[in-house]
């Protein structure tokens, strides 16, 4: 396990013991999740239950995979700006498949996940858009139980109900194998660092959207 597993393993536990929930039921459900959130062995976690967030058509003739913390401030700029651009040119004319991959450097970008995920592959990147865009205020709310209700306020926004946001936040299981499927893709890809691109097989690294055109325009070209 990397040194990034490992501190998110521990995330997870502290946020078992009562930060999951912050409402007053939350010490109700504390004692379930820590022994739902380390039933297996990681070895032992099926990570194919996780489904991959995907843009674009599915026959295009470039994968671009990003690897992506909410709580990294680069990754916002670049789902603000360069992003849009690429979706706009390259995604949405059926020149790109784009693959968005969670890391987790920590438990507010964790969390974050969790509420992203809730709504389904259809709600993703909408959900994604509205937690890079407020990233400043969640972010710095103040402690734990003040960052996950603002994420709660954004997965409202979104369209999910309290019950719905609840239940992802307080399944231990699934972030445990969130955890295992991040460290899983992180490893076979050499990602340590993020935003992280992977085009067609190969690394690349974060840049303007110019360079990024250059790139993929390079790559249709063969």
């Amino acid at each position: 396990m990397s040194r990034f597993g490992t501190a998110i393993c521990a995330a997870v536990a502290i946020a078992a013991g009562g930060y999951w929930l912050t409402q007053s039921q939350s010490t109700q459900t504390s004692a379930p999740l820590i022994g739902a959130a380390f039933a297996q062995d990681a070895g032992d976690i099926d990570t194919s239950t996780i489904i991959e967030m995907v843009q674009g058509a599915e026959d295009a003739p470039i994968e671009m995979i990003e690897y992506a913390s909410y709580t990294c401030p680069h990754c916002a700029t670049f789902h603000e700006g360069t992003y849009k651009e690429l979706k706009k040119d390259y995604i949405d004319t059926g020149k790109v498949k784009f693959i968005f991959r969670e890391v987790y450097f920590d438990r507010y970008g964790l969390w974050a996940s969790m509420v992203a995920r809730c709504g389904g592959p259809e709600k993703f990147f909408g959900v994604s858009d509205l937690i890079f865009k407020g990233q400043s205020d969640w972010a710095r709310a103040g402690g734990p139980a003040e960052i996950v209700d603002e994420l709660r306020k954004i997965g409202r926004i979104a369209g999910l109900d309290n019950d719905a946001l609840e239940a992802c936040l307080q399944d231990g299981t699934k972030a445990q194998t969130l955890i295992k499927w991040y460290e899983d893709n992180a490893k076979a890809d050499g990602v340590e660092s993020t935003p992280s691109f992977i085009i067609n097989g190969k690394s690349v690294s974060n840049q303007s959207y110019a360079d990024f055109k250059k790139v993929l325009d390079a790559e249709l070209a063969n």
